[in-house]
């Protein structure tokens, strides 16, 4: 069968109708193809090639007991690096008591360890040990301190020459393995920045009145309660003991503060302080040497922002309480304020009205509340009747 000559095509050869199915279907599947092959190119990830997690690692860990899901959500890059060294960290931990729910802890919380050369875990051990009263004491720390124990190799010259400068402050082996453990920053700097900072809080003790007798026993304390105070810059300590003397302290008061304060004066700076001290004054109404009296029994005041002090001054006066009993109790500032009213409504339920008693049963920890607590409650169940009193009997 031949197809119809075109019009005008007298100079053409007449086309077989099979050849031109054939053309046609043979264009039609290339044109298929292409458009099948177009979208595969444009949702293609750019990165096809996808780091594999090491086998061997993730099935060791999962000997150990870790979670591994934990691992893969918080340092999931770990899991994909190599060599790693888990029998390694393991046995290392091992040795030194540690048993196997410590070693999977450790590991879910800090799982880089893995990936310190067994050398330099064991330079940190004789690095530790030095500071460490026994291996349990130094299990314990990297129990909670992980991270601090497990560091980089480059780091441990600057820990060695901190730990031979704290030791020349004649600071004890349990001080310094708490900075080492809370504030691994601090030596893993060079020794010459905590110089810097130690003599300037040694100079400043002393400028303000302080003893030499004292000054060892108040460095311990001010760096075991804030171990960071060590990273802030002399300048920032100088500033603000500048502006608190500017607004009528003395030198006995600041030294009573800088102690107080545990530290955190290195935190402050002059503008948070005279924002926050112009809305105490204003809203308790109170004179600025009153205010002065109020920050020494109550030093966090000058931390607070204005936002916060607002919200737990209103917490407190929506409560009932007044101003005159928030300016003999300071310290309830210290409160949150849910914590206020959860405490104030467990009062009330043993009769115990804030609004005409002392704020001071508010005060202190969880644990300083349920002691007062609980002497409500004794003091509430005693019986009406003398207990040391002979009972009458019926003849």
């Amino acid at each position: 069968m031949q197809c119809k000559q075109l019009p005008n095509s007298s100079s053409h050869r007449p086309v077989d109708c099979a050849n031109m199915l054939r053309l046609v279907t043979t264009s039609l599947c290339l044109y298929c193809q292409r458009a099948q092959a177009t979208p595969l190119l444009l949702t293609r990830p750019r990165s096809v090639i996808v780091q594999e997690e090491n086998l061997l690692a993730v099935n060791a860990l999962y000997d150990l007991s870790v979670d591994i899901s934990k691992v893969r959500k918080l340092r999931g890059w770990v899991l994909r690096q190599s060599p790693v060294y888990v029998s390694e960290t393991a046995a290392l931990l091992r040795d030194m008591g540690a048993s196997g729910p410590v070693i999977a802890r450790v590991l879910e919380l800090h799982p880089e360890a893995i990936l310190c050369k067994p050398d330099q875990m064991e330079a940190q051990k004789k690095l530790w040990m030095s500071v460490c009263a026994s291996q349990k004491d130094l299990v314990g720390i990297i129990e909670k301190f992980p991270a601090s124990f497990f560091t980089l190799s480059s780091d441990h010259d600057n820990q060695k020459a901190n730990i031979v400068y704290f030791q020349t402050l004649h600071l004890n082996k349990r001080i310094i393995s708490k900075l080492m453990a809370s504030a691994p920053q601090s030596f893993s700097r060079p020794v010459e920045q905590n110089e810097q900072m130690i003599q300037t809080l040694q100079k400043t003790y002393l400028d303000l009145g302080g003893k030499q007798v004292n000054m060892k026993i108040w460095l311990q304390k001010l760096l075991t309660q804030n171990p960071y105070v060590l990273l802030k810059l002399p300048d920032a300590l100088h500033d603000n003991l500048a502006f608190l003397r500017n607004v009528g302290f003395t030198s006995d008061e600041l030294l009573r503060l800088l102690s107080k304060l545990k530290g955190f004066v290195t935190e402050l700076n002059p503008e948070s302080m005279r924002l926050t001290l112009s809305y105490s004054q204003e809203t308790l109404g109170c004179t600025e040497a009153e205010l002065r009296q109020i920050v020494l029994q109550c030093p966090a005041l000058l931390y607070y922002s204005v936002p916060i002090l607002a919200d737990r001054f209103k917490g407190l006066l929506t409560s009932g309480v007044s101003m005159e009993q928030i300016m003999e109790t300071p310290t309830v500032l210290e409160l949150t304020t849910q914590i206020v009213q959860y405490r104030i409504q467990k009062l009330r339920s043993f009769s115990y009205d804030v609004r005409s008693g002392s704020l001071e049963v508010l005060n202190g920890t969880k644990k300083d509340f349920e002691m007062s607590y609980g002497k409500l409650c004794l003091r509430q169940e005693r019986p009406l009747f003398n207990p040391v009193a002979p009972l009458r009997s019926e003849d």
